[in-house]
């Protein structure tokens, strides 16, 4: 299967299986980018160059970089929890490009009454469509057990359970079928460290971990993911009515605009000095750095 985008196949994803091969299309879209600044310009505007891929340059790295992890580490089998999200999505049909459809297994792991049906239905046609082994396996009764602990769990703390009992399953077929765990989070996610520590950050590799929020609806849409599933409003679907976006205080488009000046050397200031809205560029700040731990390896407290 080719990873061109299709507009036709795309549209038709949900509406008939088997569907054909998307398409091959002339020119792959660039993702947007600011201007280079001309020769005088000031040193914050050359501080915050944003990165210039085409998306099947971006697509074609992602694919060869995880079959050449693979291929080092001697594993040949991938698995993943698939939500019906962009971000898992994207994932699964790397996955399926780089190892193979045959060694990649998804897992949906859905809180019955909580998840939304489309979103068991999308992740399941997902899997025919790209010909992976599936496993359905609702969490309910995992999370009753942890309601007979001594204690009364926090409402963030049951959050938290339900993207960490997700991962023991994870690790549980992984271990059975000799398989690697496949990380789902996007670098916006990571970079603001949104997202539970042992739980949904558990992974072996983080396939998307390189690209924006932002880039990685771009490539679903690029390479032909139907819009059911890249226009989806993001959630991690961990309480009623949650969505990152409300959740965090900003959208991704605007989060992702203070991330990628951040990462390429400009300081909080100079975000603000460009154009940035001081509120939003504090918010992110914050999250940065309250959130560090998450992608640090525990402290070794000294003895000698």
């Amino acid at each position: 299967m080719t990873h061109q985008k299709s507009d036709q196949h795309q549209a038709s994803l949900f509406m008939e299986i088997p569907i054909e091969p998307v398409q091959q299309t002339a020119q792959a879209p660039k993702i947007p980018a600011v201007q280079k600044p001309a020769a005088g310009q000031t040193q914050v505007a050359q501080k915050i160059q944003p990165r210039i891929s085409s998306l099947d340059q971006i697509y074609e790295a992602l694919v060869n970089g995880l079959k050449k992890y693979f291929a080092d580490r001697n594993f040949k089998r991938g698995a993943l929890g698939l939500s019906g999200g962009v971000d898992s999505s994207l994932t699964l049909k790397i996955a399926a490009d780089a190892l193979g459809a045959e060694n990649v297994t998804a897992l949906l792991m859905p809180e019955l009454g909580l998840t939304k049906q489309e979103n068991i239905d999308h992740s399941k046609l997902l899997c025919q469509f790209f010909g992976v082994n599936c496993f359905y396996q609702p969490i309910n009764n995992f999370l009753t057990d942890f309601s007979i602990v001594p204690w009364r769990p926090s409402a963030l703390a049951h959050m938290n359970t339900k993207a960490r009992v997700r991962a023991v399953l994870l690790y549980n077929y992984a271990n059975t079928e000799n398989a690697l765990v496949l990380g789902t989070s996007n670098k916006s996610e990571l970079l603001l460290g949104y997202g539970t520590k042992y739980g949904d950050l558990a992974a072996d590799v983080e396939v998307i971990g390189d690209l924006y929020k932002t880039e990685v609806v771009a490539l679903a849409d690029h390479v032909g993911l139907p819009p059911e599933i890249v226009n989806k409003t993001p959630s991690a679907e961990l309480a009623p009515g949650q969505t990152d976006e409300e959740e965090i205080g900003a959208t991704y488009k605007d989060m992702d605009k203070v991330l990628m000046k951040l990462q390429l050397g400009a300081t909080p200031e100079e975000c603000v000095a460009h154009g940035l809205l001081q509120s939003l560029v504090q918010l992110v700040d914050d999250r940065i750095k309250q959130n560090k731990h998450k992608s640090e390896l525990p402290l070794v407290i000294q003895a000698h």
